[in-house]
């Protein structure tokens, strides 16, 4: 159990990670307006406070960001650059001490970018026009399983807000990764996380694998003191499969209540369903016996740690009870994007089949299917699902692709397939100026005959082949292009399973 605090409801914060947490190294980089209160204060620690007799030269100092009251047209608004990317699952916009000040209303935007905002950036609207209240925590859940950098928080017209909290899963690319290094596998910033513990009285679990040293003593993970038998524990989830190399367990600032000793034990839970940790037929493997602890102390472990090949999870026992402020696995990464694959979460997977294949119930049938024995299995399983998706579904995959020919104009929320689109049609786009105006007006012939766009799969035809391929197909009836392009469709997520995995 939890200590309880009754002014802060932490329903989004059990479930998720705080993408917008200071400490995860978010910043607050541009608003329209912090007249009274500085925009900083949005992703600091807690709710705020409030000192009554405090004033600045401006007027009342308040605890959060608040922008003076707006005498022109418009709103106000901050952008915010996650600590950490992530699939946004929903918010908390805290008017904490807010009561006659507050806006009336907030939505959120949010984009997904490598670089700096510009004019340029394509914002998607993921939280639409919502009512506050003045004093309140509004903890708003989202159906979303795409993956964000950035986040845009507008108020109508002006007001304070005190905190946004911005709850999600970390979405990690381990594609882009060197599986030659070593990394900590348990980070936060790689995907690990805290999934449950036997006790978290005086702080919470999802301590343990932040950056950084803890910073006092409720930085970290603490049980009450044990009065019976046993010991307390905490299960962990690393953020890709992996195998362990080096341990550093921290006890800063756990001085008279760190544990005597600690040992952790490892899975393999690939096989299994992720959600049931807890699951009396998991075997749990020794990777490291127990070993006596100091107070307030880096304690590093190599030689002492046991070889137990691929894992997914681990299991830190702490005797008897006690503090720990944080636990590193340092380790290798799996190259086999398919045990990735099977371990990824469910919102996490959905992110990354969308990239193969826009169907959204395409997607959430084949993360059902999982684990996925290899390639083959992963392709199987999807041609078999493919086979029953209806016209709805097929016309929603068709949409996030761009004309063949018509390489600039794509459709913004399908950008992850974009890179794969021009790569699959690189061919086209070597071809002379007349040839792809050519398969330009075909596709738009196409397209308005048919109410879909002209599907093929490209890679390795010439422009002009692909021009004869659209000359041959448009004077079809409907239902026999529908399954062309399906047949097409199919082939396109096939290879770019292959290239996924």
């Amino acid at each position: 159990m939890a200590a309880i605090n009754k002014d802060f409801d932490d329903r989004l914060a059990v479930k998720f990670v705080n993408l917008a947490e200071e400490r995860l190294g978010t910043k607050v980089l541009y608003t329209t307006d912090d007249f009274f209160a500085e925009k900083e204060n949005l992703i600091k620690v807690g709710r705020g406070i409030f000192i009554p007799d405090k004033y600045t030269i401006n007027g009342k100092w308040m605890d959060g960001w608040e922008s003076r009251r707006k005498r022109v047209e418009g709103h106000d608004y901050c952008d915010i650059q996650l600590g950490l990317r992530g699939i946004i699952k929903g918010f908390d916009i805290d008017t904490n001490h807010f009561l006659g000040n507050h806006p009336p209303h907030a939505s959120i935007e949010a984009c997904d970018i490598d670089g700096n905002i510009d004019d340029n950036t394509v914002w998607t609207e993921i939280l639409s026009k919502t009512p506050l209240d003045p004093g309140s925590q509004h903890l708003l859940e989202i159906k979303n399983t795409n993956a964000y950098t950035h986040v845009r928080l507008h108020i109508y017209p002006d007001g304070g807000v005190a905190r946004l909290r911005v709850f999600g899963d970390v979405s990690v690319d381990w594609t882009k990764k060197d599986n030659s290094q070593s990394f900590d596998l348990l980070a936060i910033q790689n995907g690990g996380k805290a999934v449950t513990a036997n006790d978290m009285f005086f702080s919470s679990k999802d301590n343990i694998n932040v950056p950084g040293r803890g910073v006092n003593m409720g930085d970290g993970w603490e049980t009450k003191r044990r009065r019976e038998p046993g010991n307390d524990w905490l299960i962990l989830a690393l953020g890709c499969p992996g195998t362990i190399q080096e341990i550093e367990l921290d006890t800063a600032y756990f001085k008279g209540n760190f544990p005597h000793a600690f040992s952790i034990e490892c899975a393999n839970l690939i096989p299994l369903s992720l959600d049931n940790v807890l699951d009396d037929n998991i075997v749990w493997r020794p990777l490291i016996d127990k070993q006596f602890l100091k107070a307030d102390h880096i304690h590093n472990y190599k030689n002492e740690v046991q070889t137990q090949g691929l894992i997914t999870h681990v299991r830190l026992n702490i005797y008897p009870c006690g503090g720990v402020s944080r636990l590193r696995l340092i380790g290798k990464f799996d190259n086999n994007y398919i045990n990735v694959l099977n371990t990824l979460s469910k919102s996490d997977f959905i992110s990354q089949a969308n990239k193969c294949c826009s169907s959204t119930t395409w997607s959430k049938y084949l993360e059902a299917q999982r684990p996925f024995k290899n390639l083959s299995d992963l392709q199987s399983k999807s041609d078999s699902i493919w086979k029953e998706m209806k016209e709805p579904d097929l016309l929603e995959a068709f949409d996030g692709h761009s004309k063949i020919g018509d390489l600039e104009t794509l459709k913004k929320k399908y950008h992850n397939t974009t890179a794969w689109s021009k790569d699959e049609q690189a061919k086209a786009s070597d071809a002379d100026i007349e040839i792809l105006k050519e398969l330009q007006k075909l596709n738009n012939d196409y397209q308005d005959k048919f109410g879909f766009i002209f599907i093929v799969f490209a890679t390795g035809k010439s422009a002009q082949e692909m021009l004869d391929i659209l000359k041959g197909r448009i004077n079809n009836d409907r239902t026999t292009e529908l399954t062309n392009a399906s047949n097409e469709q199919n082939k396109i997520t096939r290879l770019r399973l292959e290239k996924l995995s």
